[in-house]
């Protein structure tokens, strides 16, 4: 019965682990969506109306930033545009790790090293799957580029 307890106790663990990397990129939406849900809700918007509103203002912001990730050109604006997203989610990493450290850690200074490194690695998460999510496209004077066609295709249609 230890065994097992010790199993799950892992496999719950490395699922939470894996939720909270998953999740890394959304913590700037997020945290729009609570704060217009919030504001929706103190300016009339009721209880049906502030959470639609929370929701439309993080769904927007998710779909601007990977948008203008996608669009931008210069280097630096894609790396303010992902650290827009990056340091929210190293804030929440860090609070995460760090809550998570007191569970099994009586020192201080070993929570706080945790923390740190926590929210380095959950940064640099939200950084890299920014920027697999929104790979840039090349626009040439307004316009889409082709795609070139496989050279396969062209062949066995010549083949006939």
């Amino acid at each position: 019965m230890i065994a097992l307890g010790l199993v799950l106790n892992t496999v719950g663990i490395g699922l939470f682990c894996w939720l909270i990397l998953t999740l890394a990129v959304y913590a700037l939406p997020f945290f729009v969506a609570v704060s217009a849900g919030v504001a929706a809700f103190h300016s009339g918007a009721g209880i049906l109306g502030a959470p639609l509103v929370g929701i439309v203002a993080g769904g927007v912001t998710l779909a601007i930033g990977q948008t203008a990730f996608a669009i931008a050109r210069f280097p630096i604006l894609r790396a303010a545009i992902a650290a827009a997203f990056a340091f929210p989610a190293a804030i929440a990493g860090y609070h995460v790790v760090f809550a998570m450290s007191q569970l099994g850690m009586p020192s201080l200074a070993w929570r706080e090293v945790f923390a740190c490194l926590g929210a380095v690695f959950i940064g640099g998460t939200a950084w890299t799957r920014l920027a697999v999510l929104a790979e840039p496209r090349p626009l040439e004077s307004g316009r889409v580029v082709p795609s070139a066609s496989p050279a396969g295709l062209s062949a066995a249609t010549h083949d006939g």
